[in-house]
């Protein structure tokens, strides 16, 4: 009577609730392009505690030949943090914009590429156009 849930959910199961296009799916919304996504994504079982009444499951990310699953969680921020609102990069630039005031006015603003610092530090430029107004105007 006391059948491990676990053993219900089998791998074809698991595979049509989370098919592997949905990775592509998944990379397609972030980044704008399935083709930037390093990784695969599956849902698979792990186990039954019973002690505590727990279906154990788990998002298994599988590198892609050729790509770096590492770089990919960074070298794909660049077009996340344009259209993030937590990072808002237009209230970054509004804010800068009036601390420069009256001097300079920012007239357009870009992200370029993840570029790797250090062994565990990368950094994505962040670069602001400036104009210089003129005294009087």
């Amino acid at each position: 009577m006391e059948k491990n849930p676990a053993s219900l959910l089998t791998e074809d199961f698991l595979q049509a609730l989370f098919p592997p296009e949905r990775a592509d799916q998944f990379f397609d919304a972030l980044y704008g392009g399935a083709e930037e996504g390093a990784f695969d994504i599956s849902l698979e079982a792990e186990g039954f505690d019973a002690s505590r009444n727990e279906l154990m499951l788990v998002f298994k990310l599988t590198e892609r030949p050729g790509k770096c699953m590492a770089c990919s969680l960074t070298f794909g921020l660049p077009p996340v943090f344009q259209r993030h609102p937590v990072i808002n990069l237009k209230g970054l630039v509004e804010k800068i914009e009036e601390t420069l005031a009256p001097d300079w006015k920012c007239v357009d603003y870009s992200l370029g590429s993840t570029q790797p610092r250090a062994p565990k530090v990368n950094v994505i430029p962040f670069n602001i156009k400036l104009s210089q107004n003129h005294a009087g105007g």
